[in-house]
């Protein structure tokens, strides 16, 4: 991971999502690596995922290493959950122990994926509800959604933000619309924490404070909700922000894994063996 993020630093932010796009989906089981085959349509062009998810040639190296020097042994789920706790590191963010021993799926499925990750057009009630449904609580959410604060977002991804919610503040949204035209342009990047987009801090939550949130989720958080308070003490906070997103990252890092004699140790991240 040093060396993917020394890379391209975005990369970072890109296996974090990748982890947290496992998770949702029948649990932190490596089935988001799997290509689709003859008998399944996997999750890689699920509509949440389609164009946009990024780093599987980076697990896949780390994985050829680790099968060079311990054959069989180390699934690619611990390895996506290794990779993604050392990505926030690298970046200027916590470090934790993460608990080994998962397995990787035999299967992946696009639907499953297309209904249970988060639009980025939720509500906040929507958020919670469906964050409730893997056992995370609203807080674990608010925490996770600090994970903002590093990566990059296509402006396919935030163009109804800027443009049509009035939750925004104005100066922020015309520096967007800037790259991100009403029509046209639906690739280009913008850094989802304009502050310091490439380091790891609570700065994500000084934004949502101020009107900047680069999505209509991220500002859904502070909107005269629930989350409004724990998102100001975010902000003043970075390590009462921290300790609670390293909870939530152990938590969803829990979510459903397959033990035991269930999935098995694919030799392969991206097909069963």
């Amino acid at each position: 991971m040093s060396l993917a993020v020394l890379n391209e630093t975005r990369m970072g932010a890109s296996i974090l999502r990748l982890f947290f796009h496992d998770c949702f989906v029948n649990g932190c089981d490596a089935s988001v690596l799997l290509d689709d085959t003859s008998t399944f349509i996997g999750e890689k062009n699920a509509a949440p995922n389609a164009n946009s998810l990024r780093g599987f040639e980076v697990i896949d190296t780390i994985k050829s290493l680790v099968e060079a020097s311990c054959k069989a042994t180390v699934s690619c789920a611990d390895i996506l959950a290794l990779a993604a706790r050392d990505g926030v590191n690298l970046l200027g963010g916590p470090t934790w122990t993460v608990l080994l021993g998962r397995r990787d799926a035999r299967t992946a499925s696009q639907s499953a994926a297309n209904s249970n990750l988060p639009s980025l057009e939720s509500s906040l009630q929507t958020l919670i509800n469906l964050f409730a449904t893997k056992g995370l609580t609203a807080k674990d959410m608010t925490a996770l959604s600090g994970a903002h604060t590093i990566g990059q977002a296509r402006c396919i991804t935030f163009r109804s933000h800027i443009y049509s919610d009035t939750n925004i503040n104005p100066t922020f949204a015309a520096l967007r619309k800037k790259t991100c035209p009403q029509s046209g342009g639906d690739g280009n990047l913008a850094p989802i924490d304009v502050q310091t987009p490439i380091i790891f801090d609570n700065d994500y939550y000084q934004n949502l404070v101020a009107q900047r949130g680069l999505f209509h989720s991220d500002q859904e958080l502070f909107n005269g909700g629930s989350q409004d308070s724990l998102v100001r003490t975010y902000s003043t906070s970075a390590s009462t922000f921290t300790s609670d997103f390293v909870n939530a990252m152990i938590k969803m890092g829990n979510i459903s894994p397959l033990t035991g004699t269930s999935g098995e140790i694919r030799l392969n991240c991206r097909k069963t063996n």
